[in-house]
């Protein structure tokens, strides 16, 4: 299994709108509102890198997602 750990920042004013559709994705295991640099932090689940890449790309399709940044893990 791949856990992506995304960085996401919204527009202000969008936070609850993004946080609910980033909570609709499939892939989307949990979303966390943090305060600092970005607005969520968001845990993805997926079989493969391209699984992981397609649910990111679902996020930054989100109205109001301004910015990702993601970090990649994989199970040993």
């Amino acid at each position: 299994m791949i856990v992506g750990v995304t960085l996401v920042n919204v527009s202000a004013g969008k936070e609850k709108e993004v946080y609910v559709k980033m909570k609709e994705i499939d892939k989307v295991k949990d979303v966390y509102h943090v305060f600092g640099e970005f607005d969520f932090v968001v845990i993805i689940h997926a079989n493969t890198l391209s699984e992981l890449n397609k649910t990111v790309d679902e996020i930054r399709r989100i109205p109001g997602v301004t910015k990702t940044q993601t970090v990649v893990g994989a199970e040993i």
